[in-house]
């Protein structure tokens, strides 16, 4: 039980990040740049954590020869799955930018978790795993897409309509973006691990993912040109404290998962992690937290998380 919660809590985690980060974005001028500072405190963090507790920062030099290469791509597939998500959204909208990903992450765990690939915990996929799966799919339309649908639908019925009749085939590819990048989410769940199992230090293999992901996004600022000049001293003091915190939230994502996974295995550490991350994000919706906008928490919506229970209970005792 204890370890459920901590998937739960880390995964409420996320949603907090994310109001944080659009915050520092608003400030910034550009989501590359917000997740690049975000990127770079999380390291930060990491590394003062690392140091503070272990008292050293290196690991054994043999495990760059005899470690498979894919072990260090986990930040790597962070940004992918990042960036994926700011492209897809002028794309694809709000609703399937969110079940696209999470319908990928699902599927590649359940599969990660079948054939015990990159060294995960094996469970056999069941048909109770299966319609477990399915649940939790069910929950997040329930609570995410549906409302947010009605709402479309409430607030311009013209433009929902022109946008049903949009051809398949010009956002199938798109689609299928948002399905890769949900998978590859789920592969950093799994490598980052590993990582953390051979290393024997979830902090060390923490600290390697977001270094890996900070060195990736500075690469993608400066070839697109994304660094703005630096804004003035008075502007960023002006700014609430906690808009500088989301790398350590972050931070405590990744650590978290990475201990984790060893435990339970990618598919159940992956859905409930979702589950708390729905909880999270519904949460400051209904409150307003970090200057997000208060949307009241419906009925549907917590019929939606008592479906993502469900999913759960069957993914992990059946």
């Amino acid at each position: 039980m204890p370890l459920f919660i901590l998937g739960l809590v880390i995964g409420f985690g996320l949603p907090i990040q994310t109001a944080v980060n659009s915050k520092l974005r608003s400030v910034l001028g550009s989501a590359f740049n917000s997740s690049l500072v975000s990127f770079g405190v999380g390291t930060i963090f990491l590394t003062a954590v690392t140091l503070v507790t272990t008292h050293s920062l290196t690991i054994n030099g043999s495990f760059f020869s005899t470690e498979p290469w894919w072990i260090w791509i986990g930040g790597a597939l962070g940004v992918v799955y990042l960036t994926g998500n700011i492209i897809l959204f002028p794309k694809l909208g709000s609703v399937q930018t969110v079940i696209m990903p999470i319908l990928g992450q699902i599927v590649m765990s359940m599969l990660i978790d079948n054939f015990g690939w990159f060294y995960s915990k094996q469970h056999d996929f069941t048909w109770f795993r299966g319609v477990g799966a399915l649940l939790v799919l069910a929950g997040v339309f329930l609570s995410v897409s549906l409302t947010q649908l009605v709402l479309k639908q409430k607030n311009s019925p013209k433009e929902a309509t022109s946008q049903n009749n949009e051809s398949n085939y010009i956002r199938l590819p798109w689609q299928f973006l948002g399905f890769v990048t949900g998978m590859l989410s789920a592969l950093q769940t799994a490598i980052n691990g590993h990582l953390g199992k051979v290393i024997n230090s979830s902090l060390k293999a923490a600290l390697i993912s977001f270094l890996v992901g900070f060195i990736t996004l500075l690469i993608i600022v400066l070839i697109n040109h994304y660094a703005h000049k630096p804004k003035q001293a008075i502007q960023l003091v002006q700014q609430p404290w906690w808009i500088w915190i989301g790398g350590i939230i972050g931070s405590l994502f990744v650590l978290g998962n990475i201990f984790l996974v060893p435990l339970l295995g990618t598919g159940l550490v992956v859905v409930i992690v979702l589950v708390g991350q729905i909880a999270g994000s519904l949460l400051v919706d209904q409150f307003g937290w970090f200057g997000a906008k208060k949307n009241p928490i419906s009925a549907i919506q917590l019929l939606g998380l008592l479906f993502m229970v469900g999913g759960v209970v069957l993914i992990k005792f059946f």
